[in-house]
């Protein structure tokens, strides 16, 4: 049997085992290279520092469905605190991607320390609540 058999057959259950991970990534990788004239005809969206919400939003759902996909494989604080640096790093990589490969959307340090305020509430409230998540959803 081929090594690049093997490395795909592992890869499709990696990619089936975190298929909402992905799928919430993908669409934060949308939202954050999008053109920002996309977002001007929606009304809602003139709310002051709406960006900074929606920033928070994104990534405690992030970390949320990161949590819950793997909510039975977390034994500690340690591995919780490993687990957030993943949407961390994303998070940090949306930014210099907007600041690099985008035309019109620009980096910004603010947006990284909303990303990360959405990263800890929702590991804190996984220490919360996740022990009693794990005995739910079996």
């Amino acid at each position: 049997m081929p090594f690049y058999y093997l490395f795909l057959q592992q890869t499709f259950k990696m990619v089936k085992k975190n298929i909402l991970s992905i799928i919430v990534a993908l669409v934060i990788l949308y939202l954050s290279l999008a053109d920002s004239q996309t977002f001007d005809d929606v009304p809602f969206l003139n709310i002051p520092y709406f960006d900074k919400i929606a920033h928070f939003l994104m990534y405690f759902g992030l970390m949320s469905v990161i949590l819950f996909e793997h909510r039975n494989a977390i034994i500690g604080r340690a591995q919780l605190g490993l687990i957030a640096l993943i949407p961390f790093i994303y998070g940090i990589l949306m930014e210099i991607l907007q600041l690099t490969v985008s035309a019109n959307r620009s980096g910004n340090i603010f947006d990284v320390v909303a990303n990360s305020a959405g990263i800890i509430i929702a590991a804190l409230l996984w220490l919360l609540i996740g022990p009693r998540l794990k005995t739910i959803f079996k």
